[in-house]
């Protein structure tokens, strides 16, 4: 494969543009034939995947609601507020939210409305990545890129669900797509639309936007057609200001407007959008003190981890080390083909050395494997991170496999090519049988047949190719040896409705817990209409301690439940005074709090005294919280358990 040229040819045109358009499935003049069909049949099959039962999906409650609140008001819209009220925002940026807000605005309220963006920013992420790894390492990596980022398992149950990472993913495959053309044009105006990209990225997941950037800066730094050193260097620094200027502007601009105006912004003790960005979100993740930037958390939060009750409790557990990616949920989720990317990145750096600067092959190495480098150490030594996170490392091990496909070279490969991509298949079917032995339910007849499906593709390999055609088929083999487990994995998560949550394979009891909230949808959606008609409509259908006990009720009736101190129940939103006031005009009649052990915030302490407190129904067990009264009457009891609060397991009924 020659060096990036100067300057990369425009596309020939092979037929009239109207032609082009009615023939989508039709390769470009600049591709194989066979490049544009298998690519859209890759595509249609991760489609299918990510969209499978989305009807019924078990979403995110707390970004469901969030989701919801915003669709129905543009001033919640701009401010990624939590509740319909505006009391206090989601504890993240809300750039994810922003798409599925407008989704739901279009399609009203359906949780396949929440999910079909993230379906649609799967989808498109597979054909970027095609087009940003063909850039490189020509159709056939693209190919291989895109086929291992579809069937990986994290990749699916990510774009099954309704958390930001999908489109904080989408949007720095476009950064490393509008990166890898500037490596081949010369384009200062497409570095800098990576800058654009990665700032927007920055909206959707806030600090891990910006991981990406040196892998991209230092592919450019490489392999940038300017001769001279100081150019590259003052092109990547112009990109540099476009990506702060860009992720800066939301925060900066809801920094200028008066507190009184917009809601609290959660996750900060000091209503500031950059503390709850660059400490709770940023320094705290890596020191574990997140949870209490802004105060000591509710003992309802305490409470969840410690019995096991959180949407995480599959890995929350897991503590930070240099092989935490290498076994357990973290590597069932996306470890399947990493011994494939490694050995394709050391291949391309030893086989390519000499070939200056400019090697389109070590370049895409550089690119991705610095991605890969920089989020797995992140990942590694961060205090928390959930499952999904790692979805993050699949496009750069994908790329990195389809890179070394091409290093190999078209043609029959030579017998030391065989030996090491042979060594690569067995590596890969020993380390998914690894990763299946610690699955807590994964079948030992599937792992037998990968052996044994590894064993026969090394045999294949290491006979001698009968021309073209037992290349093609020796090679075809191999590689659905070492996409057997991972496409197994991903398609039992479909067929049992996983999503961003659940790991492969997880134990029955796990994948029940955090499907509750999606079993609890009807009974869920009965409470919220019998709680409608004993409140007028201009009133919060009742208050609560933290946003997790508020999150199922925003989200399956749109109405305000009001959130005393946010996410964590530690925020100074809203403040006594204003709860007094609510109280004294009906607006919020009744609270749900914590008993057990009791809340020490003060705004909860003056509730718990000054509300009558309703027993609970007979033949219930106790709970960690119960319903309060405010105000004239002593209102109706709680019914029997309905739905999720913080964890997606039994909540209370609205009182």
């Amino acid at each position: 494969m020659a060096v990036i040229p100067e300057t990369a040819p425009a596309p020939a045109s092979g037929a009239p543009g109207w032609r082009r358009f009615l023939t989508p499935w039709r390769s470009p003049a600049d591709q194989p034939a066979w490049a544009r069909p298998a690519l859209l049949a890759i595509a249609a099959v991760a489609a299918m995947a990510y969209g499978w039962g989305m009807a019924g999906a078990s979403v995110e409650p707390f970004y469901g609601a969030a989701a919801r609140s915003m669709s129905e008001s543009w001033h919640d819209f701009i401010f990624g507020a939590f509740d319909p009220a505006g009391t206090v925002t989601v504890d993240k940026l809300p750039g994810a939210l922003w798409v599925q807000a407008l989704s739901l605005r279009v399609f009203g309220f359906h949780i396949w409305a929440l999910v079909l963006p993230q379906v649609v920013e799967g989808v498109l992420t597979v054909l970027v990545l095609y087009r940003a790894v063909r850039r490189l390492a020509g159709p056939a990596a693209g190919l291989t890129a895109a086929a291992v980022l579809a069937v990986t398992p994290v990749t699916v149950l990510l774009s099954r669900g309704n958390v930001s990472d999908s489109l904080l993913i989408l949007l720095l495959v476009l950064a490393a797509d509008a990166t890898s053309a500037a490596l081949l044009t010369g384009s200062l105006r497409q570095l800098l639309l990576a800058g654009v990209w990665v700032g927007l990225a920055f909206q959707a997941k806030m600090i891990q936007a910006w991981l990406a950037l040196p892998a991209l800066a230092a592919a450019y730094l490489l392999a940038a057609p300017a001769a001279r050193l100081r150019t590259r260097c003052a092109h990547v620094a112009l990109a540099g200001l476009v990506t702060a200027v860009v992720s800066l502007s939301w925060m900066t601009a809801v920094w200028l407007v008066p507190s009184q105006d917009r809601p609290y912004v959660d996750g900060s003790p000091d209503d500031s959008v950059y503390t709850q960005v660059f400490d709770y979100n940023g320094l705290g993740r890596l020191t574990g003190n997140w949870a209490s930037v802004a105060g000591p958390p509710s003992p309802l939060v305490i409470a969840a981890k410690q019995s096991g009750q959180l949407l995480t409790a599959e890995t929350i557990g897991i503590k930070a080390s240099w092989h935490r990616l290498l076994a357990g949920p973290f590597a069932a989720d996306s470890g399947w083909l990493l011994p494939a990317a490694i050995v394709g990145a050391l291949g391309v750096l030893i086989s390519r050395r000499g070939q200056g600067r400019r090697d389109p092959l070590r370049t895409a190495v550089v690119l991705w494997g610095g991605w890969w480098l920089i989020l797995a150490v992140f990942f590694s030594v961060g205090e928390f991170i959930n499952s999904y996170y790692v979805a993050a490392l699949v496009p750069a091990v994908a790329a990195l496999c389809g890179t070394g496909i091409a290093a190999c070279g078209p043609r029959p490969w030579p017998a030391r090519v065989r030996l090491i991509v042979a060594a690569t298949v067995l590596g890969c079917g020993g380390y998914g049988a690894y990763l299946m032995s610690g699955t807590a339910s994964g079948p030992v007849v599937l792992t037998v047949v990968a052996l044994v499906m590894a064993a026969a593709a090394v045999a294949q390999l290491l006979l001698p190719a009968s021309g073209m055609g037992g290349h093609l088929t020796a090679v075809a083999f191999a590689g659905a040896a070492v996409l057997l487990l991972p496409a197994a994995a991903s398609v039992s998560g479909v067929i049992g409705g996983l999503g961003p949550f659940d790991t492969p394979f997880e134990s029955p009891a796990t994948a029940h817990h955090n499907q509750a909230l999606a079993a609890a949808a009807p009974a869920l959606t009965r409470a919220v209409q019998r709680a409608e008609l004993r409140t007028p409509p201009g009133d919060a259908l009742f208050g609560t301690d933290t946003s997790g006990l508020a999150q199922s009720y925003i989200l399956y009736s749109g109405r305000e439940v009001l959130p005393i101190g946010g996410f964590l129940g530690n925020v100074p939103a809203p403040t006594l005074a204003t709860l007094q006031a609510d109280i004294s005009r009906g607006y919020v009649p009744a609270f749900v709090l914590p008993v057990s052990p009791p809340g020490p915030d003060p705004r909860v302490r003056w509730l718990e005294s000054h509300c009558t407190q309703q027993p609970l129904p007979p033949n219930n067990r106790p709970r960690p919280y119960a319903t309060f009264v405010c105000g004239p009457g002593t209102g109706p009891e709680p019914s029997s358990s309905q739905a999720s609060p913080i964890s997606g397991t039994p909540s209370p009924a609205p009182p």
